[in-house]
């Protein structure tokens, strides 16, 4: 997607050989209508898919999901990270361990939310080494549901986590993906094609 990988150009970070900050436009700032294209491209890439639901995990899942369920419409859920005095009993959890803060947070969605059979999209962020990505499959498992697919909006393609969900089987669409972040140079992958 052009005006993604124009816009990490021009507002991302490498802040390291694997990290890269986006915090201008999708992690703490968010652009609207870069988020409007966001929606519209999965909807693009994911419209031979039956998608019942949109799972993300919040935060930074959440406003490019909203702009996918808008297009699809469907509606969106987003796995908590932090218990809540509302979402206590019927709970469908899962760990992930984020890269950039560094721990283990345990992830949860409430079970009527995603039923027996829902056919869900999976949408996040960032894709490095797939943990966020299988906490989610975990959950969608969990509910016996189906996951229709996996989009990302930046894929560090020199980590594992692409490959390995590739590799077994889930079909997942990157909006940018990353080759290295080396130097404090942002390189992007040449592929045309997932």
């Amino acid at each position: 997607m052009d005006l993604l990988k124009e816009r990490i150009m021009k507002d991302g970070t490498a802040l390291s050989d694997t990290v890269l900050k986006v915090d201008e436009f999708l992690n703490h700032q968010i652009d609207p209508e870069l988020m409007v294209e966001i929606g519209k491209e999965f909807k693009r890439r994911f419209s031979n898919k039956k998608i019942d639901k949109i799972l993300t995990l919040e935060s930074s899942g959440i406003a490019p999901s909203v702009m996918a369920g808008l297009e699809f419409g469907v509606p969106v859920v987003f796995a908590r990270k932090r218990k809540s005095l509302t979402l206590d009993d019927g709970l469908l959890t899962a760990d992930v361990y984020s890269y950039t803060k560094q721990e283990t947070n345990n992830i949860a969605v409430a079970e009527k939310f995603i039923t027996p059979g829902d056919n869900i999209l999976i949408i996040d962020d960032f894709l490095a080494n797939g943990e966020a990505a299988n906490a989610l499959i975990h959950i969608v498992k969990k509910a016996q549901a189906n996951v229709s697919g996996i989009g990302i909006v930046i894929e560090k393609s020199f980590q594992k986590g692409g490959r390995e969900l590739r590799d077994n089987g889930y079909h997942v669409e990157s909006l940018a993906r990353i080759e290295s972040l080396s130097e404090g140079s942002i390189k992007f992958l040449d592929e045309v094609t997932n």
